[in-house]
């Protein structure tokens, strides 16, 4: 018996570092542009499809993938998406063009579209304890966050020492052995093997998150008057109708969409896609603070955000000791406090407030992150049967991807809202467009004044920003307070014994 717990717990480790892989690879590449955009002579277009390309080929093919897993079985998957991914990684390294490496980055996302929901839908067929499996749902969580902070340190680190290639290399070493652990020690699941694959289903959510996805990136980069950023999401909306339409008359669902109608998933997957909301916009914004006003590098930037993922360990940790204790609403209403005490503390910066500060709130952040993200996570899996956690998880990850993604969008446009009307007579391009060019116009001219205007309107815009996260976070944990009940038993291992077999 302690021979398969300590199977189950190595088997946790190996998902765990392939999370920690993912998470690096979204912000590794922050550090690397500036070599990129030389050494492949990249223009500004193809320096955004370097980061769009892998965000829009995993937003697109995650619901399809996790129903492969189901149908085909989620070991068999979560092996060939790591290995595409180690294989993909290599040609980023050794991409010789734009066009080789955007490609490469597509495929880098298709992996990590099935490598996402398959490591959190083999939890529960792992671990069939409710106690042990929210402890290693919350170790998966907390791999995948980690590693988003970490990826401008290490890659900051392998620049300094190496070419821009090993950036993407690293994740080789990382892959074997993930892929090697979990092909000796995680066993095979299966959903419903009889069920046809639902092919209009997934072309429907491909196309349809694709272009939601799509729309709220190009929004983002531009403004909220861009056509065809909002034909875009118009399109994919409609298109994401279509596929809830058919999902409600289809034999064969590609997903189960009754999950909603079980509090337990409807508000874990809501509370999951808030605080993505917030993070992504968090990741988006405090680089540029540190880098435009504190006068740091990307490594120095990747270096500051080490105070949050100190807190986000404590965080972590106390979640495992207060659920069983005190229950999921108490748990997530104290979170979603301290998200907001952090964020709303954040929202105090000024130009001269210094790093101190800042260290503050993101550790602050850090612990809420901890003690939201796998309670909100384990409340909406605790709803999930082991045959259908990969659609499920699938369901549950794509959400968050675009809860994220939107965050960005509009987060972003809040800030560049505040930004541009701080500015005054300064609201003018290239300046207007973002704070690094701004720093940029007054460090070429010598204008101290300037350079100072164009902090503030940032710092300003910052604070806007940070002020609507804090509020949503208080409202959340308001909501949480009022209306979140003590959820049913959960049904994820009742048919854990039918869904598995030795792999």
């Amino acid at each position: 018996m302690r021979t398969e717990s300590t199977r189950r717990w190595l088997a946790l480790g190996a998902l765990a570092l392939a999370m920690l892989t993912i998470g690096l690879d979204v912000t590794v590449l922050t550090v690397a542009i500036p070599t990129l955009a030389v050494d492949l002579d990249a223009n500004t277009s193809a320096l955004q499809w370097f980061s769009s390309a892998y965000t829009l080929a995993l937003a697109a093919l995650m619901l399809p993938a996790g129903a492969l897993g189901d149908r085909y079985g989620r070991r068999k998957v979560l092996l060939a998406a790591l290995a595409l991914f180690g294989v993909a990684s290599l040609a980023c390294a050794f991409a010789g063009s734009a066009g080789q490496l955007i490609a490469a980055r597509v495929a880098l996302g298709i992996a990590a579209a099935a490598m996402m929901p398959l490591s959190m839908a083999v939890l529960p067929v792992l671990f069939t304890q409710q106690a042990e499996r929210q402890r290693a749902l919350t170790i998966w969580v907390t791999s995948t966050a980690i590693g988003l902070p970490l990826g401008p340190i290490l890659g900051g680190w392998l620049l300094e020492h190496f070419w821009w290639g090993s950036v993407f290399l690293i994740n080789v070493p990382l892959v074997i052995v993930g892929a090697l652990a979990v092909a000796t020690l995680v066993p095979e699941s299966h959903g419903d093997t009889g069920s046809r694959l639902d092919l209009l289903g997934a072309a429907l959510s491909a196309v349809g998150m694709l272009g939601l996805t799509y729309g709220f990136i190009r929004i983002g980069e531009r403004d909220w008057a861009d056509v065809l950023g909002w034909l875009a999401v118009t399109g994919g909306v409609v298109l994401l109708g279509g596929f809830l339409w058919w999902q409600r008359r289809c034999a064969h669902p590609l997903v189960d969409v009754g999950l909603f109608a079980a509090p337990g998933f409807r508000w874990g997957t809501a509370f999951s896609i808030l605080v993505s909301f917030a993070m992504f916009g968090m990741f988006f914004t405090v680089p540029q603070y540190f880098q435009a006003v504190l006068g740091v590098d990307a490594l120095g930037s990747g270096v500051r955000l080490l105070p949050m993922i100190g807190g986000l360990v404590v965080g972590s940790r106390l979640v495992d000791v207060l659920l069983p204790r005190l229950g999921v609403r108490v748990v997530l209403t104290a979170g979603f406090l301290v998200l907001a005490g952090g964020i709303g503390l954040g929202a105090l910066t000024r130009v001269d407030s210094g790093y101190g500060l800042t260290a503050l709130w993101t550790s602050v952040l850090g612990a809420g992150m901890g003690l939201v993200m796998p309670a909100a996570m384990g409340l909406a899996m605790g709803e999930l049967t082991a045959a259908r956690s990969g659609s499920g998880s699938a369901l549950l990850q794509a959400l968050r991807q675009a809860g994220g993604t939107i965050g960005v969008a509009v987060l972003g446009t809040v800030l560049a809202t505040r930004y541009r009307a701080d500015l005054g007579a300064l609201d003018r391009e290239p300046i207007s467009d973002g704070v690094n060019a701004g720093v940029a116009v007054a460090h070429e001219a010598g204008d101290p004044a300037m350079l100072a205007q164009v902090q503030q309107a940032f710092v300003a815009g910052m604070d806007t920003m940070l002020g609507v996260c804090a509020a949503l976070c208080l409202g959340a944990a308001v909501v949480t307070a009022g209306f979140l009940r003590r959820p049913e038993a959960p049904v994820v291992a009742a048919d854990t014994a039918e869904s598995m077999h030795a792999g």
